[in-house]
């Protein structure tokens, strides 16, 4: 499967955001889909991840009560709505696919996609 993240951009402390994840070549709801995002010099991250049917998600601690994932089969994309932005945020936003299941670890990943940077000022 190939994967499109779009969506990021240059926004002030407190504003909105949504990702997108597109997916092509195999069908979204064969996989487990994550968000994970990598500042300069640390790190990639684990966000977010939402299983095939979309019955379940989990996030990480630093995100949890501000952003939503979430999925829509029918268009084979996944979605990452950011709210509260803060500059601790800023980052290169990364979505995945994961064929056997749902994870916060990186190498359980199987796809990436290319990344959409994400700039929160102050």
């Amino acid at each position: 499967v190939q994967l499109q993240a779009s969506g990021g951009g240059s926004v002030q402390t407190g504003d909105s955001l949504r990702l997108s994840c597109a997916a092509s070549g195999r069908t979204l709801s064969d996989w487990h889909v994550g968000w994970f995002r990598q500042a300069p010099g640390k790190e990639r991250e684990f966000v977010s991840a939402i299983n095939r049917n979309g019955g379940m998600t989990y996030y990480g601690d630093s995100v949890k009560g501000r952003f939503t994932i979430s999925r829509d089969n029918a268009k084979n994309t996944a979605y990452l709505q950011m709210n509260s932005l803060q500059p601790e945020d800023t980052a290169v936003y990364y979505c995945a696919a994961a064929g056997r299941r749902l994870t916060d670890w990186v190498k359980g990943y199987d796809f990436w996609g290319q990344g959409t940077q994400v700039t929160v000022s102050s």
